[in-house]
């Protein structure tokens, strides 16, 4: 068997595998109850399907000039979705649509309640 013979079943498996998370990404992003929930199917599964994906093109295109594209798209995309996560959740605290009930554990919110009140008391 020869090496062009061996990628192409591990890049459509790699392809499929980035599928399948991707989906599960998408079915948490419908089904998980909070914005944190949420927030972390729409980073996590979207982002390592989508290495997957491309770890499989990389393998099927064998073209130096495909790759290098690919991994500017990879490192775009592990830069963006982190902060991304963190805007969306910040704001979706902020703006109240966190389910309190659903927190462990809350390490902004008495620094939150006081800049809050300190705002408050501003004239």
């Amino acid at each position: 068997m020869t090496r062009q013979e061996a990628c192409d079943p591990a890049g459509a498996i790699s392809i499929l595998l980035g599928a399948v998370l991707a989906l599960v990404g998408a079915i948490g992003l419908v089904r998980l109850p909070d914005i944190f929930a949420r927030m972390h199917a729409a980073t996590k599964p979207q982002t390592l399907g989508l290495l997957l994906i491309l770890v499989g093109l990389a393998l099927n295109v064998r073209n130096w000039a495909s790759v290098a594209t690919l991994l500017i798209v990879v490192g775009a995309r592990a830069l963006t979705a982190p902060v991304t996560a963190h805007i969306l959740g910040r704001a979706g605290y902020r703006t109240g649509i966190s389910e309190d009930d659903l927190l462990h554990h809350d390490e902004l919110g008495e620094a939150y309640r006081r800049m809050e009140q300190d705002e408050g008391s501003a004239p």
